[in-house]
């Protein structure tokens, strides 16, 4: 009884008139920046954190906490259209979104991620109601040693979920690590591989190589072909809504991704883009044709949209509940608190009960609006498909300018994002997926971190990898992915199976 008196305090807090419309406001603003590549959550947030001092404090996380996981329905947008991820966590839905959308299926390929990102964002608040302190202690029993072996294996996920060959798979993830790895040490200060060069002391961003492989690199490859085979003009557009087949397709997927958005979205420096790539490669997995991936897969869609959602909203518990950002968002958030006054832990729930309930009712509420903004605008994002390349791809470079600059202010951005469109010409014409890459260069400082850590906390004892008994759980389970890739015959009926038509 005591959990549905405290959600009904959180819906006497988000019904008011002036929260319901920061809730509406923050997923209209959302979606925008999730449609638009590159401004992302973080910028934005980053930019309205002083206004929330004007307001209650939770308006004001209730508008960001809007703005978070609305980004993660409008990021699918331009990922199926064009190619290009308004988010890093829709990378994955690129792959075979957009092979739906040159086939004339945009409308469901739309519809497929608006439904599963709906659904799994109200499971996964449910999850935050019910079950966030135990969730959290999940996420409290991860180590350095787990985080580390947490992303060893999904880094080996990776190489299963490429196409084609295990060699380029394995390369393109190497040189997602080096690319990690440019910039300022964090430990010693020194910088490397910068080359004299002083903007990239702070590194590369993400936006800025997946707008440059994704957004930029599918341009140059588009222009390079004759005009009928360009994306966007190889079929007419048949119908805005999945089939009864896709639908017995999409359900299983959405729970799936469902369950695993939740479960990594907890754990720090998982969320919304681990879940993503884990999903997709859930869902190769088990697809009885696997060679159906990448070639327009609804599943592809539904599994890695569902787990970002879930993953971006269970992120909020252990930031919640413990007062520990799981990603840069999270860390704003806990700014805006702080901002006011608040300090985020377990004493939240039972000192400002209004703001913890309000806040997780509000997410119920956001997810309804942001399926009532996403649906009717189907048939307004597929009409891009109806415009001649020759004049989509100016607003595509456009976007995407405007989109790198905002991240850093700075015109070597845009620049060093061209560079990276060249890059992501070269690795099509070499028909080496990408995807392994920008995942090798979003885990690759984490990994590094954690390795260090785990190294100081056991005194340079590698072992500590192998008595802890998760860590261990997890490396044998990459052990086995390796050797299941390995092994000639599986080998060479995967290299059958990927083969490219």
């Amino acid at each position: 009884m005591e959990f549905f008196s405290n959600l009904a305090i959180g819906f006497g807090v988000a019904l008011t008139p002036a929260n319901l419309a920061f809730a509406f406001l923050g997923a209209m603003v959302g979606t925008l920046i999730g449609v638009l590549p590159g401004i992302g959550p973080i910028a934005t947030i980053a930019m309205l954190l002083p206004l929330t001092f004007h307001l209650e404090p939770v308006s004001g996380l209730i508008m960001l906490a809007g703005i978070f996981y609305g980004a993660q329905y409008g990021g699918s947008t331009t990922a199926i259209l064009v190619n290009l991820p308004g988010e890093t966590s829709s990378v994955v839905t690129c792959i075979d979104g957009h092979q739906m959308a040159r086939q004339g299926r945009a409308g469901a390929a739309l519809a497929a991620a608006a439904l599963g990102s709906f659904f799994a964002g109200c499971v996964a608040t449910a999850l935050i109601a019910g079950f966030a302190p135990p969730l959290a202690r999940v996420g409290q029993s991860f180590g350095a040693p787990e985080y580390f072996s947490l992303m060893v294996l999904g880094l080996v996920a990776a190489v299963v979920l490429a196409h084609g060959s295990v060699i380029k798979a394995i390369a393109m993830i190497v040189l997602g690590l080096l690319i990690g790895l440019v910039g300022t040490d964090g430990n010693t200060g020194g910088q490397r591989f910068t080359f004299g060069i002083r903007e990239l002391t702070d590194g590369i961003d993400v936006a800025t190589i997946a707008i440059g492989v994704f957004g930029l690199g599918e341009i140059i490859s588009n222009l390079s072909r004759p005009e009928e085979q360009r994306s966007l003009l190889v079929q007419r557009i048949s119908r805005l809504w999945p089939t009864g087949d896709d639908f017995r397709r999409m359900v299983p997927a959405v729970l799936r991704g469902t369950a695993l958005g939740s479960v990594l979205g907890v754990l720090p420096g998982g969320g919304a883009t681990l879940s993503a790539f884990a999903a997709y490669a859930a869902e190769k997995k088990s697809s009885r044709d696997p060679s159906r991936f990448g070639q327009g897969a609804i599943e592809g869609v539904a599994g890695p949209e569902s787990a970002n959602n879930a993953g971006a909203q269970t992120s909020f518990i252990p930031m919640l509940t413990l007062g520990i950002p799981g990603n840069a968002v999270m860390a704003l958030m806990i700014g805006a608190l702080t901002i006011h006054g608040i300090q985020p832990g377990p004493q939240i729930m039972t000192e400002r009960p209004g703001l913890f309930w309000g806040m997780i009712a509000s997410m119920w509420i956001g997810n309804l609006m942001l399926v009532v903004i996403n649906l009717p605008l189907i048939g307004i994002w597929v009409q891009l498909l109806r415009v001649p390349y020759r004049f989509l791809y100016l607003a595509i470079l456009l976007f995407c300018a405007i989109g790198v600059y905002t991240v850093n202010n700075a015109a070597s951005a845009v620049m060093l994002a061209a560079f990276f469109g060249v890059v992501g010409f070269v690795l099509w014409r070499l028909d080496c997926e990408p995807a392994p890459m920008i995942l090798g260069f979003v885990l690759g400082p984490l990994m590094e971190e954690n390795l260090r850590r785990a190294m100081k906390i056991s005194g340079g004892d590698p072992m500590i990898f192998i008595d802890r008994k998760i860590s261990l759980g997890l490396l044998v389970a990459a052990g086995i992915l390796l050797v299941l890739v390995a092994l000639p015959a599986i080998r060479g009926k995967r290299e059958v199976v990927f083969k490219e038509n």
